[in-house]
């Protein structure tokens, strides 16, 4: 090793929780995902979806530093993969799927046996990552969303 190099940790999983909440943020931030710091994203609602018990966020940690983070939920009979996100420092090492295998044991402790993520057309890496994951792509369903404000 060339003198004065440092050598990475190696990368912890651990659950999230409420506390979390500013790490997370400025990792999803990081990561280029759009926040709702005034809806669904505020702190308040955050902790009260944590709080819910159907919600488990899962991060990815190196060297005290938070670098990758799913949230996984359930409605009882399915469960979906939400808010995947690996700073881009640290991209294309796997950390992704990572998280989406954590993800999967996490529901399947739960009894769930579906899991399904969302993915917007123009997100081409996201697309290909789960179908390597083996997820498969369905072009013959639409989402359709009513929301109360553009923050939820």
């Amino acid at each position: 090793m060339t003198p004065g190099a440092r050598v990475k940790s190696a990368v912890a999983v651990r659950r999230l929780s409420a506390d979390d909440y500013d790490a997370i943020m400025d990792l999803w931030q990081r990561a280029g995902l759009h926040i709702r710091p005034q809806g669904r994203d505020a702190r308040a609602a955050f902790a009260g979806q944590m709080a819910s018990g159907v919600q488990t966020v899962i991060g990815l940690e190196q060297d005290g530093r938070l670098i990758g983070v799913v949230v996984a939920t359930h409605d009882a009979r399915k469960g979906w993969i939400n808010r995947l996100a690996v700073d881009p420092a640290h991209r294309r090492q796997g950390h992704a799927a990572r998280l989406i295998e954590e993800a999967e044991r996490v529901l399947h402790a739960q009894g769930i046996r579906l899991v399904a993520a969302l993915v917007e057309d123009w997100n081409e890496a996201s697309l290909r990552l789960l179908q390597r994951e083996g997820y498969v792509l369905h072009r013959d369903i639409y989402y359709l969303s009513k929301r109360d404000s553009q923050d939820v």
